[in-house]
């Protein structure tokens, strides 16, 4: 497939790789300009064709990813609140007459025991959000050298 490639192939299938980064400037920008780009130039050429299913399914399937682990989160989430409310965290004590509230905070009793899965929970989109900009970046930089990039962690959605 790289043996023939010209650079207007190349820059384009690097285009549809980076169009990818406009979801910080378009909501749902990440599958929206290379499903736009892939469609106008799929069947011109092979390269875009392979390039373009590359990265939307590698976005569809990050967006999939990270509404799963949400999901999974949010019961961790709620489980956690009454602890905030019974341990001190947001519990008002009384205090003399204009003398403000008293956030108290009696780290004692705080169920740290009980902040993992939240704190996993947390990591699990950082993780995504650099897997997406790192392999992006290495997919834009070796599509535009011409060479073939699988992405990793990805679920076929469009096939080959």
């Amino acid at each position: 497939m790289t043996e023939s490639l010209t650079k207007h192939e190349r820059t384009l299938s690097a285009v549809i790789h980076a169009s990818t980064f406009s979801r910080f400037f378009i909501p749902f920008g990440n599958i929206i300009l290379p499903l736009v780009l892939w469609l106008a130039n799929r069947k011109e050429y092979a390269f875009v064709d392979y390039n373009g299913k590359q990265a939307l399914n590698f976005q569809i399937s990050l967006f999939l990813y990270s509404v799963i682990f949400g999901a999974i989160s949010i019961p961790f989430f709620f489980g956690l609140i009454p602890d905030f409310f019974q341990h001190g965290i947001f519990e008002w004590r009384y205090r003399e007459p204009f003398e403000g509230i008293n956030f108290f905070i009696d780290w004692d009793d705080f169920p740290f025991h009980r902040l993992w899965p939240v704190g996993l929970a947390g990591l699990v989109p950082v993780a995504l959000f650099v897997i997406n900009v790192v392999y992006t970046i290495l997919a834009t930089l070796r599509t535009h050298e011409g060479q073939v990039f699988k992405y990793p962690i990805t679920i076929n959605f469009i096939r080959s």
